[in-house]
């Protein structure tokens, strides 16, 4: 998950990702890698790549995850599902999401509560304009500092 609705972005885009270059660089932070999750049609293989990718990250032993996502509606069960998994592993996430006018999520979880709309449209509608619907520097810092916070939390649990 990861790239803008339409996939709008630029090869540049790809090649200096704000989100990896904001997390790389934190001192606080380190990044352990990027798992890329398709997002299936039915609900039963919704359900398994969630259950897996946080497997994945519990099995690393991560201490927190970003996870973003390139679509609303369908996409949204496998992406909130997955931060439901990692929840139940212990394991604070943040994320990003195209979320627009709907502003919220075809499923609800008390675990979104650090998640970053990356539209930047004022009419929160996906468009043809470059850059009105993919991750911003300021994007990643916000989800960076909102993950740093939970994990926090989390730890003092």
């Amino acid at each position: 998950m990861g790239i803008g609705p339409s996939t709008k972005e630029t090869s540049r885009h790809h090649f200096h990702d704000p989100l990896l270059d904001i997390v790389s660089a934190d001192e606080e932070l380190d990044l352990m890698g990027v798992l890329v999750v398709g997002t299936p049609d039915g609900n039963e293989e919704k359900q398994l790549v969630g259950t897996r990718a946080a497997v994945w990250a519990e099995g690393m032993r991560a201490d927190g995850v970003i996870i973003s996502s390139d679509g609303w509606g369908n996409s949204d069960v496998d992406y909130v599902n997955t931060i439901d998994q990692l929840a139940k592993r212990g394991i604070p996430a943040a994320g990003l999401d195209f979320c627009g006018t709907a502003g919220q999520f075809v499923v609800d979880s008390p675990n979104l509560d650090a998640i970053v709309d990356i539209n930047k449209n004022p009419r929160g509608v996906e468009t043809c304009v470059l850059g009105e619907n993919s991750v911003t520097r300021l994007d990643a810092r916000k989800v960076t500092a909102m993950l740093k916070l939970k994990m926090r939390k989390w730890e003092n649990r």
